[in-house]
């Protein structure tokens, strides 16, 4: 799919001339951004650890061993990265499904922004339901962030998600927007990248696929959070999430997680503050691969750091033609 085509307009269609962008001028509230500078052919390794007391904060290089298609990988840098600049996306569900929840996502995720966000570090927008928009480009401004989120509405002619008011089958590209978001938005930024997704995993019309959306996000070496949010009242069908198999392979091949939190405020607030946690808490390990082809091919990864120790990071990645970062 042409990256870009989808920003502001209706699927599955993407012909016709993209258009202009919803999103105000980027801020900058403080110091320059920073940017991290590591050698080309090294693959960066973000991850959390913890074991049945926690997060653990004291682990160091010879604690843990990288193995990429099963071969033991040398470790070259290992550092605990508490002030690596971060970027974040914020993917808003704003379909008919999430009329009622919308006023508590919008609060929580400004929250989370507010007290995430350092002047080094930046976050954009986004809201998908029947059209995936660009609601704020880069800002550290949280209160930016803030403005344009308040801003966002449920696009009520997309009814289920699935449907406009005309009857004509659309959808609720939630992969579409992970996409845009992983391949237009993070693939060029360095440093720590995550996004945040606000659905209840309904996916509906997407040009991408799971398969695809889940490519993007791994050459952007980009960690996905699902938080699993809905309306009880939505529907005659019950209360219940569509998409679980789906959030669960799209989180756990990025490093991420699928955090459920139903309809409660509370809840919801708890679990920006477990990703907050996290990422206080993230090891940064770095390793220049044996294998030195850069074919393009995806190598799985999996990084092992003590019997009792669950280690959270992405499965693999790619190994870019051109030598780029990883």
């Amino acid at each position: 799919m042409g990256v870009g085509t989808v920003w502001g307009q209706e699927a599955p269609s993407p012909t016709g001339p993209p258009p202009a962008s919803d999103a105000p001028p980027p801020q900058e509230d403080g110091a320059p951004l920073q940017t991290l500078k590591i050698g080309t052919n090294l693959v960066n390794v973000y991850f959390s650890a913890r074991d049945k007391n926690g997060f653990i904060t004291n682990l160091k290089k010879d604690d843990c061993q990288i193995y990429e298609n099963k071969e033991l990988q040398p470790i070259r840098n290992f550092t605990q990265e508490k002030t690596l600049p971060l970027t974040i996306g914020i993917l808003l569900d704003t379909s008919g499904s999430q009329q009622n929840v919308l006023p508590l996502e919008q609060d929580a995720g400004a929250e989370f922004l507010k007290d995430v966000l350092t002047p080094k570090d930046e976050a954009f927008l986004i809201s998908f339901d029947i059209n995936v928009n660009l609601l704020a480009d880069y800002t550290n401004s949280a209160r930016e962030i803030r403005r344009a989120m308040d801003k966002a509405v449920i696009n009520t002619g997309a009814g289920t998600g699935s449907v406009t008011g005309n009857g004509t089958a659309r959808g609720t590209l939630l992969y579409d927007a992970v996409y845009l978001a992983a391949a237009e938005k993070l693939r060029a930024e360095a440093g720590r990248k995550i996004l945040v997704l606000l659905t209840d995993g309904g996916e509906n019309g997407s040009q991408e696929t799971l398969k695809s959306t889940i490519e993007a996000a791994q050459k952007a070496n980009a960690i996905i959070y699902v938080i699993l949010i809905a309306d009880r009242s939505f529907g005659s069908g019950g209360f219940g999430f569509g998409g679980v198999y789906e959030m669960n392979q799209l989180t756990s091949e990025t490093g991420g997680r699928v955090i459920n939190v139903g309809n409660n405020g509370r809840k919801l607030a708890d679990a920006f503050q477990q990703i907050q946690d996290e990422l206080r808490t993230q090891y940064l390990l770095s390793y220049r691969p044996t294998n030195t082809a850069l074919d393009g091919k995806f190598r799985p990864i999996k990084l092992e750091c003590g019997k009792d120790v669950k280690v959270q990071t992405r499965k693999g990645y790619y190994a870019a033609e051109g030598g780029e970062e990883q």
